[in-house]
C-alpha cells in the first residue's frame, strides 16, 4: 500500500469538516511552481464528495484559476477574487551596472528602514551581506545551506528588528508576516513574474508607503534559461521559458510596470498608476519607420531562425566568424553599422512590445515576423520608436588637469572583477593585482591586452591570464559613459628585456610543466611539487594546445567540450572568461574553458 493510500485510509478513520489547500497554483502545470504530487489531491473530492473543499492561492491568473477547478474536481466551485493590487508599493527597474554601487545609494536614504534583498545563488547572499556588513549595515544572510540553528536565529533577530536587512535566497520570506518591511530589492532577476509578484508583496504589509527595486539585465535571462529546463518534461520546460520571457518583458518595459503585473493576472488597469518609475519618464519617440524596415528585413533575409545577438550583428556588419559566409553577400549586411549595439537592441525590443517581431520561444529563441511586419516591409505604416538616451550627466571627461585622477566607479567595478579570480584561485586578491595596479586601469583605461600592458604590474602572464576579463569590464565601462582609451597618456612603463620565463634553476618554466605533464603527472601533483596553483599550470598547459603538443582531451573530458564551446560562442563578442563560467557552473573550471577556447 503506498504512503498516499495510507493518508487517505486514516481520513476516512476521522471526523474531517473541510480539506484547506494552501499554494494551490502548485496543482496546474500552467503554474510557476507546479508539483506533480498535488495532482493526487484531485481524489479528496471523489473520494469524500460531501466535505468542502477550499483553495488557496495568492498568485494565480486566469488559466491557473481554471485549472485549479478542474484538477480538484470542483467545477461548480465559488470564486472569491481579491485585487493583485498593492497600490503603496513602488516599482523601479535599474539597469544592472554598477548595480552595487546604486544598491549603496539606495540603501543610504533607509539606513533605519527595515528590508529583504534576493540573490539568485547562496554564495552571492554571503558575499553581498559581508559587503553591506562592512559598509556598516545592519545585515545577515539567509540561505538554504545554512544549518537550521542559524537560519532560524537570522529570521528571530528580522522579525524582532534587531536586525535590519536580510540578504536572501527564495528560501526566505516564506510564512514571513513582518508588516514594516519597507524595501524588497532583487539583485538578481526572479525566474518568473509569480515569484517577483510574491516576494515585493513581502513589503508595505502595513499599507504605508514602500518601495520594489530590481537590478535587471537580459544577459540574467540569458543565464537563467540555462537552468529553467525540467528534466524530462519538454512542455513543462517550454511554460518555464515562456514565464522567464515575460519577465524579461517587465524588466525592459517603457510602459506603466503596475498596469503590466495586473493585466498579467488577468486584472485591468484603466490608467496609469503614477506609483513606478515608468509612470514618472518621458520617453521621446520619433519616426522610426526605416529603422524598423532594416530590422524587418534583416530577419526575413536570414530566414527567421536568428537569434537577437546575430541580427545585430548582422546589421552592424560584424566580421565575426559566426556570420554566416552566405549572408554577409545579402544587402541588408551591415546597413546598420551607424547605429550602437545598445541601440539596436533597444528598437529589437520596441519593435517586438509593438508586435512588429516576435521571439520564438525555447532556451535559445529567434526572432520572427508577424502579421504586422508586411505592413512596415511595404511602408504602409509609420512606426514610431522610443529614443534611446544616454544619461548626460555619466559623460564627463576626468583627464582634464594633468595629474590625471582616477574614476573612482570603474575602480570600484574593477576590484570586483578581481574578487572573482581571488575567490575562485583561494588566493588574496593583490596576489591577482595591486591596488596600484587597479588605479592605473581606471586612470588610462587600456581597452586591449597590448595596452593593458603597459600598466605597471601587469606582465605577459598576469595578461594572459587575467587581461581579456578587466579590459572587457574597462571597455563595457567606457562604452556606457563615452570614454575613449587613455593610453596615450600613459608614461611607457621600462620594458624588460625580452626573454623566456624561467624557473629558480634556470629551466624554462612552460617547457618544465610540459615536460612534467608528458611524464604522467596529473596537474594537481604538477602544482603541488612546483608549489603553484592549478590555475598557473593549467595557463602553462594550454600555451602546448595550438602547437600540437598537448591533445585537448588530455586536459578537457570529452562530455565537456561541445558545452564549452556553446558557451564561448554565446558569450565570444565580450572576450572576457568569467560570464562563460558563470553560465557553465561549477562543475567547470577556467583552465577547461581556456583550453577549448585555445581549439577555437
Amino acid at each position: 500500500m503506498q504512503s498516499g493510500d495510507q493518508f487517505l485510509e486514516f481520513l476516512r478513520n476521522i471526523d474531517v469538516s473541510m480539506f484547506a489547500i494552501d499554494e494551490a497554483h502548485c496543482i496546474s502545470s500552467w503554474g510557476h511552481d507546479f508539483r506533480p504530487e498535488y495532482i493526487q489531491l484531485g481524489r479528496l473530492k471523489r473520494l469524500f464528495p460531501e466535505i468542502p473543499v477550499i483553495a488557496l492561492t495568492a498568485t494565480a491568473d486566469r488559466l491557473v484559476r481554471k485549472d485549479i477547478f478542474e484538477r480538484l474536481n470542483i467545477p461548480q466551485a465559488e470564486l472569491f477574487l481579491s485585487s493583485f493590487n498593492r497600490p503603496n508599493i513602488y516599482y523601479q527597474v535599474e539597469p544592472k551596472r554598477n548595480s552595487y554601487a546604486q544598491l549603496l545609494d539606495f540603501l543610504e536614504a533607509r539606513r533605519d528602514e527595515s528590508g529583504i534583498i534576493y540573490c539568485l545563488s547562496r554564495a552571492g547572499t554571503e558575499s553581498l551581506a559581508a559587503d553591506l556588513k562592512s559598509e556598516g549595515y545592519s545585515v545577515l544572510p539567509y540561505h538554504a545551506g545554512l544549518d537550521k540553528e542559524t537560519r532560524d536565529r537570522n529570521q528571530e533577530l528580522f522579525l524582532k528588528d534587531e536586525v535590519k536587512i536580510v540578504v536572501a535566497t527564495i528560501a526566505f520570506g516564506m510564512g514571513i508576516d513582518k508588516s514594516n518591511v519597507r524595501f524588497v530589492v532583487h539583485c538578481d532577476l526572479p525566474k518568473n513574474i509569480e515569484s517577483y509578484y510574491q516576494e515585493t508583496g513581502r513589503a508595505g504589509r502595513d499599507g504605508l508607503e514602500s518601495h520594489a527595486l530590481l537590478f535587471f539585465s537580459w544577459a540574467d535571462v540569458i543565464k537563467i534559461k540555462g537552468f529553467a529546463e525540467v528534466e524530462g518534461n519538454k512542455e513543462q520546460t517550454e511554460i518555464m521559458l515562456r514565464k522567464l520571457n515575460r519577465m524579461g518583458e517587465y524588466g525592459d518595459l517603457k510602459s506603466c510596470r503596475r498596469r503590466y503585473l495586473l493585466n498579467y493576472f488577468s486584472e485591468e488597469l484603466p490608467e496609469k498608476c503614477d506609483n513606478c518609475d515608468n509612470c514618472h519618464k518621458d520617453f521621446e519617440t520619433f519616426d522610426g519607420t526605416i529603422i524598423a524596415q532594416k530590422a524587418l528585413s534583416a530577419v526575413y533575409r536570414t530566414g527567421q531562425r536568428m537569434g537577437l545577438n546575430y541580427l545585430v550583428d548582422f546589421l552592424r556588419g560584424s566580421k565575426s566568424q559566426k556570420i554566416w559566409d552566405e549572408h554577409k553577400s545579402l544587402k541588408t549586411y551591415g546597413v546598420g553599422a551607424d547605429v550602437s549595439r545598445e541601440e539596436w537592441f533597444e528598437y529589437f525590443r520596441d519593435l517586438m512590445a509593438q508586435g512588429f517581431l516576435k521571439q520564438s520561444d525555447g532556451q535559445f529563441p529567434v526572432v520572427k515576423l508577424t502579421e504586422r511586419s508586411d505592413d512596415v516591409l511595404k511602408g504602409r505604416v509609420r512606426v514610431e520608436l522610443i529614443k534611446v538616451t544616454v544619461r548626460e550627466e555619466k559623460k564627463q571627461s576626468l583627464v582634464a588637469d594633468v595629474s590625471y585622477p582616477y574614476i573612482k566607479e570603474l575602480y570600484e567595478e574593477l576590484k570586483r572583477v578581481r574578487t572573482v579570480f581571488a575567490r575562485a584561485e583561494n588566493v588574496p586578491p593583490y596576489v591577482i593585482f595591486s591596488d596600484a595596479t587597479l588605479v592605473e586601469m581606471a586612470t588610462f583605461l587600456p581597452h586591449e591586452a597590448a595596452e593593458m600592458r603597459k600598466i605597471s604590474g601587469v606582465g605577459d602572464l598576469k595578461a594572459e591570464k587575467y587581461g581579456a576579463d578587466f579590459a572587457a569590464a574597462i571597455r563595457d565601462y567606457c562604452g556606457r559613459n563615452g570614454l575613449e582609451s587613455r593610453i596615450e597618456l600613459k608614461t611607457p612603463k621600462r620594458e624588460p628585456k625580452k626573454r623566456t620565463r624561467r624557473d629558480a634553476s634556470g629551466k624554462d618554466t612552460y617547457q618544465y610543466t610540459l615536460e612534467l605533464f608528458q611524464s604522467g603527472l596529473s596537474v594537481g601533483e604538477i602544482a603541488r611539487r612546483r608549489e603553484m596553483t592549478r590555475s598557473t599550470i593549467e595557463m602553462h598547459l594550454v600555451r602546448f594546445i595550438p602547437t600540437g603538443e598537448i591533445e585537448l582531451s588530455a586536459l578537457v573530458p570529452e562530455n565537456k567540450v561541445e558545452s564549452i564551446k556553446n558557451a564561448i560562442e554565446k558569450y565570444r563578442d565580450i572576450g572576457a572568461l568569467s560570464p562563460i563560467k558563470e553560465f557553465l557552473g561549477e562543475n567547470y573550471s577556467y583552465g577547461e574553458i581556456r583550453a577549448v577556447w585555445a581549439t577555437m
